[in-house]
């Protein structure tokens, strides 16, 4: 989450400008100073955070990055009317139009402006803290036409990104868990991003006890994602096992004797990364493939070598609107179902959240896939 400390000069453009246009509405000198006073220690905390992060105890600086990065979003959301009223106001100047009610009551009028911002965003936060802190139970059906050998069906859970650390605590991966193993799922899929960055935030709260705690019957496996690659990825991996995860780094484990493939392919943040015609290759073509990678930049990749399924994460979906906008122009899917050829995709808008925990236009979800082997089904396109 220190990447959002980075928001310097958001910070020092947008605070600013928030306290002088929102102390113009207050009625009184009493609530101005009061007002500008909160704005100014906000920036301060900010400040102190940013200029002597590496010096400050990380409870603190947690705390620190919570408030500043809570307020940081929360100025987006803030802005966004201030624009439209600025552009009103610019507007009427040049050529009067706004009803005289409003020109005469002008205080009053910013005073109901100030306050039906303040709800409305304040009301919106907490909409979007829910949508990380009670993620939903996706449920996918997919069939893929190969005969499954035992297996006429398998149901995966899947979780992408759940960024263990400073905000996706113990007690948020307590109900990841929790809510898993309510779904008696026969195979349990990380979907990279497991850790936000540093590792010691997992580990001082023991969150690989509750990892452990996770029932399926054919495994827990997961992979890399770009996450894991900052800092000490060593240490991550280590951890990451410690926790009863099978890591499979470019591997591929034949599960329920055989019956069908799951293969685990790292992220491409490491260009040395194994090309999945390697790693299909040897492979049974007449068996069910499943492919985990973390970000969905393969998927001509995997239609091209026949993979069955493909699982990704790494695009949140956006997080936050109105980048959801911007990530959906990003990707071939960004989220949700996607077919190309023979081939199918689920990409997951994640568990965690990256950052403070707020999701806007998205919603935390832990993926159920009930997927059928049927070589009899044809694929629809």
């Amino acid at each position: 989450m220190k990447v959002f400390l980075q928001s310097i000069i958001a910070q020092l453009l947008l605070t600013p400008y928030i306290a002088y246009r929102g102390q113009q509405a207050l009625p009184n000198k009493w609530s101005r100073l009061i007002y500008v006073l909160l704005c100014a220690i906000e920036l301060i905390i900010f400040l102190i955070g940013y200029i002597f992060s590496d010096h400050i105890p990380n409870d603190m600086l947690v705390q620190i990055q919570m408030i500043c990065n809570t307020w940081f979003f929360s100025c987006i959301y803030i802005m966004m009317p201030m624009v439209v009223i600025e552009l009103i106001r610019l507007s009427n100047k040049r050529k009067p139009w706004l009803p005289q009610y409003i020109t005469t009551h002008y205080k009053a009028t910013k005073g109901i402006l100030f306050l039906t911002i303040a709800v409305a965003v304040s009301t919106l936060m907490v909409h979007a803290y829910n949508n990380v802190a009670n993620p939903i139970v996706k449920h996918v059906y997919i069939n893929i036409p190969k005969d499954g050998g035992k297996l006429d069906s398998v149901t995966i859970a899947m979780m992408s990104d759940t960024h263990i650390g400073e905000v996706i605590t113990r007690k948020y991966v307590e109900k990841f868990v929790k809510l898993c193993n309510a779904q008696n799922p026969d195979l349990v899929v990380f979907v990279g991003d497991i850790i936000d960055y540093e590792v010691l935030y997992a580990e001082k709260g023991k969150v690989e006890e509750v990892l452990q705690q996770l029932h399926a019957p054919m495994g827990v496996y997961a992979v890399n994602g770009n996450h894991e690659y900052r800092a000490n990825i060593e240490a991550k991996r280590r951890w990451i096992e410690k926790s009863g995860l099978m890591l499979l780094s470019d591997s591929v484990v034949a599960l329920a004797d055989s019956s069908f493939y799951l293969i685990g392919r790292d992220d491409l943040v490491n260009y040395m990364r194994a090309p999945l015609q390697e790693l299909m290759h040897p492979l049974d073509p007449n068996k069910p493939s499943i492919i985990i990678e973390h970000q969905p930049e393969s998927l001509a990749e995997t239609a091209m070598n026949k993979g069955d399924l493909a699982l990704h994460g790494h695009t949140h979906g956006g997080q936050l609107w109105p980048y959801t906008i911007l990530i959906n122009n990003a990707f071939e899917c960004a989220y949700g179902s996607y077919r190309k050829g023979d081939s199918q995709y689920y990409v997951s808008c994640g568990i965690g959240s990256a950052g403070p925990p707020y999701r806007i236009g998205t919603r935390s979800e832990l993926v159920m896939l009930h997927i059928t082997f049927d070589k009899t089904k044809e694929q629809t396109q």
